[in-house]
């Protein structure tokens, strides 16, 4: 599972698995689809293994990034929201994506962060083998250790293809994940722009 080093304002991804061994997970996907059935020798399927890994290696590598803070030297507080942060993940029980929308905003303190920088979290903390309720809670909480805020508040709503595609086939179901802290916990009027208009 990966986990977040922050030093001086950078994110990196720690993972406790050990480094990627590109090739033993090339033949794993060959044997896979061979245990399946499948020919993996024929023309249509010989590149699939490299292209299944690649495709995982990609999806799997957070992109570390450099938290960009300033003073709040106006004092501004209120709530400060950015609404439709699209992002894919993989769901960690049956390794199929699932991709919705985020919301995340934060109530400053004495900092207040680059916009763009929210999307990061939501993209640096979605590219793991995830559930949803995890990924809300690692976006608060790298927002919480980033900026010390007054209060943090994250919504996802996404769809899980392990729940459209097999299983009950519930095509276009979404799941809805919310986490409120600090100032935002109790405060259904600020907790309201999170919320689509």
């Amino acid at each position: 599972m990966m986990s977040t080093m922050v030093q001086t304002g950078a994110l990196h991804a720690v993972t406790d698995d050990g480094p990627i061994d590109r090739d033993r997970a090339m033949t794993a996907v060959a044997d896979l689809l061979s245990a399946l059935g499948r020919d993996v020798a024929s023309e249509d399927l010989a590149d699939t293994p490299r292209r299944v890994v690649d495709g995982f290696i990609e999806m799997l590598t957070p992109r570390p990034f450099t938290m960009t803070t300033f003073a709040n030297d106006a004092a501004y507080d209120e709530v400060v929201v950015v609404r439709d942060i699209a992002f894919a993940s993989i769901c960690r029980h049956h390794l199929l994506p699932f991709r919705g929308t985020a919301t995340v905003g934060y109530l400053p303190g004495t900092r207040l962060v680059g916009l763009s920088k929210l999307a990061r979290i939501v993209a640096f903390h979605a590219r793991d083998l995830q559930v949803q309720e995890d990924l809300t809670a690692q976006i608060a909480r790298t927002l919480e250790d980033e900026l010390a805020p007054r209060g943090v508040g994250v919504v996802i709503e996404a769809e899980h293809l392990c729940m459209s595609i097999r299983g009950v086939q519930a095509a276009g179901a979404t799941t809805a994940t919310a986490l409120f802290r600090g100032e935002l916990a109790g405060d259904a009027v600020r907790q309201a722009r999170f919320r689509p208009v």
